[in-house]
């Protein structure tokens, strides 16, 4: 088995007085692609933050890259649920994409040439090079969701960290980006929050169901019609969840 990048032992968070995660075990290895599923307000969110060292829980351990949060000295690629910004800004996608070289530079150091490199070669990985110069207040939702994937991956990121990066994109979109994802794989270990159940199945290699509590499937289990309705407090169609290679189909509904 590949070496562990996040290791989670009995973690605990409390947030204004209200317990977020509770008794959370989480091993996630290199190469994973983790989905994270869960209702809102079921601690996705806060277990990215752990992980970058945004939030401190109250007991338990947490590793990645061996360390203790906040110290993977750029190794991680972020990319949040909601970014606030005027989108009327005058500024570019790669200027946006140049952001993600920041965890490389020193205070106050200009971008050079092996900065510029990088984020080019991330739009193009995202399939965004042609809107380099474009005004991100003239992108639509799906291409700005993926400037902000090519600012991760500028950075030179081993983990990325994606906080429900289709929640604002139509179907088609979701698609593209999907598949992108499928092609980081080869090289990143993954870990995505997110709540749609109704495509993730056939990419990810395992799932993590997180209501305070965690539920952990690996390859080749099945999310019962029980499992998920204790999950999300609504009723469900039954999910069936296999590897990469096999079909899946993933529905719910109230």
């Amino acid at each position: 088995m590949s070496d562990p990048v996040i290791v989670c032992d009995r973690l605990c968070v409390r947030l204004g007085g209200v317990t977020v995660l509770k008794g959370l075990s989480l091993t996630v290895h290199e190469g994973d692609f983790l989905a994270v599923l869960g209702p809102n307000g079921g601690g996705k969110t806060t277990l990215l933050k752990v992980i970058l060292g945004l939030v401190k829980p109250v007991s338990g351990t947490v590793r990645v890259f061996g360390k203790e949060p906040g110290h993977a000295d750029g190794r991680i690629g972020y990319v949040p649920q909601t970014l606030h910004f005027d989108r009327s800004f005058p500024i570019s996608a790669m200027e946006v994409v140049l952001m993600g070289r920041l965890s490389r530079k020193r205070l106050l150091q200009r971008y050079g040439r092996e900065d510029r490199r990088k984020a080019l070669e991330a739009l193009e990985i995202t399939g965004l090079a042609s809107l380099a110069r474009r005004r991100i207040g003239a992108l639509s939702g799906g291409e700005l969701q993926r400037v902000l994937i090519a600012r991760a991956l500028a950075g030179e990121p081993e983990l990325l960290l994606l906080d429900e990066p289709t929640a604002s994109v139509d179907p088609e979109m979701k698609t593209t980006i999907y598949d992108l994802l499928d092609n980081l794989r080869r090289h990143h270990t993954i870990v995505l929050v997110t709540h749609d159940t109704g495509t993730i199945g056939r990419h990810v290699s395992r799932i993590a169901c997180l209501n305070c509590t965690l539920d952990m499937h690996e390859k080749g289990s099945t999310l019962s019609r029980a499992t998920l309705e204790n999950l999300y407090r609504y009723p469900v169609d039954v999910v069936e969840h296999r590897d990469s290679s096999g079909t899946a189909k993933y529905h719910d509904h109230a």
